[in-house]
């Protein structure tokens, strides 16, 4: 049972920080162009998208009047797609971030990444780096489609675990097809010095919500908290959740700290078509402005109130739960364009298989 004075104190610290909203997590969606077409996929990204690349120039020339509020010191852009590497100006656009005081990063499914890649990348000032494998060979070919696609994978967690200093991760998707095969891509992990490891469950939005492989059930969630946990005591490799969702009596074993979704509060996002919205996940009907007819820095601070106060979210399951203040009704980008959730509350889900008992004291009642 999660400690309810930590978690008090917790809703404190959210509080100041919704009501601080300091920037400090910048994701520019540089391309809708992808060189895979995932079956989970959230953003229905294509080879040929209907949306072009977003000039880098425009994106820059929108961001940096922050730098008169925030130190760009403090501020990480990711730059996430679509695929990014598919960029030809990628080390460019990294290099001119880096040299006004960004820190910068990509997020990458690895299929084009080669060690000519990796080090215009690093000589460019790239400093951090997320790369996507979801499950052995068989399994990530499978959801991510194409059979080159693990091994592509593989020769880019190589480069990218020998370079010293680089901050990466890896993450995986977790779904019904791999999750039975966990262990065994903890112990490949293992093998390629992997450092940090980051699980996620697949939310049925994009292509995903037409997929019935791709949603876990109560049982095989739990199965998956119960995996993460046996994992953080034997300390071998540092896994954890995602920041998906609340889940209860596992809530700070499967993570470093309690949930937080920092969408709009610490998160913001330039996409593709130059919508300002939180991150990039996010129902793209939750975007607050559009660079090209608004001034960002404005939009962050006023247009975002969707995201920092979200009484609206108190409906339906919301109502009555017990857990309400400590989940706020779950992750922004499990609601639709109707603010609705898309997927049944993962809490819920974990209390069904394995009852949380019910607490009692001074403490439950803050």
């Amino acid at each position: 049972m999660p400690n309810k004075i930590s978690l008090y104190l917790h809703r404190l610290f959210k509080q100041n920080e919704t009501k601080l909203h300091e920037l400090n997590y910048l994701f520019w969606e540089c391309t809708r162009r992808c060189n895979l077409r995932c079956l989970h996929c959230g953003s229905d990204c294509a080879s040929d998208s209907t949306i072009p690349d977003m000039p880098f120039d425009d994106f820059l020339q929108a961001i940096l009047p922050i730098t008169h509020t925030y130190k760009s010191t403090n501020i990480t852009v990711v730059i996430t797609g679509g695929e990014p590497l598919l960029r030809k100006d990628l080390a460019l656009c990294g290099r001119a971030l880096r040299d006004r005081g960004f820190y910068w990063g990509i997020v990458t499914n690895g299929y084009d990444y080669a060690l000519d890649i990796h080090a215009r990348l690093l000589a460019a000032g790239m400093g951090t780096i997320t790369l996507s494998i979801d499950g052995l060979e068989n399994t990530h070919n499978w959801l991510r489609a194409d059979k080159k696609s693990f091994a592509n994978a593989v020769k880019a967690l190589d480069l990218i675990v020998s370079s010293k200093g680089l901050i990466y991760d890896v993450v995986t998707c977790v779904n019904r097809k791999n999750i039975s095969e966990l262990s065994d891509l903890k112990r490949f992990l293992l093998s390629k010095k992997v450092k940090a490891w980051r699980l996620f469950t697949i939310a049925p939005i994009g292509r995903a919500a037409h997929n019935d492989d791709m949603a876990l059930s109560p049982g095989e969630l739990k199965k998956l908290m119960d995996f993460i946990l046996h994992c953080r005591m034997e300390n071998t490799i540092d896994v954890k959740l995602s920041c998906e969702a609340y889940v209860g009596n596992y809530e700070k074993r499967v993570r470093d700290s309690y949930y937080f979704c920092r969408a709009g509060i610490n998160i913001a996002s330039v996409l593709a078509d130059g919508s300002i919205s939180a991150c990039p996940n996010v129902n793209r009907h939750f975007s607050r402005g559009n660079i090209y007819a608004d001034n960002f820095l404005e939009v962050w601070n006023n247009r975002f109130e969707i995201m920092r106060d979200r009484n609206w979210m108190k409906t339906g399951y919301c109502i009555t739960c017990k857990d309400y203040k400590n989940c706020n009704g779950g992750a922004m980008h499990l609601r639709n364009e109707k603010k609705e959730p898309v997927t049944a509350c993962i809490n819920k889900m974990l209390e069904y298989i394995e009852p949380v008992p019910k607490p009692t004291g001074f403490w439950n009642r803050l």
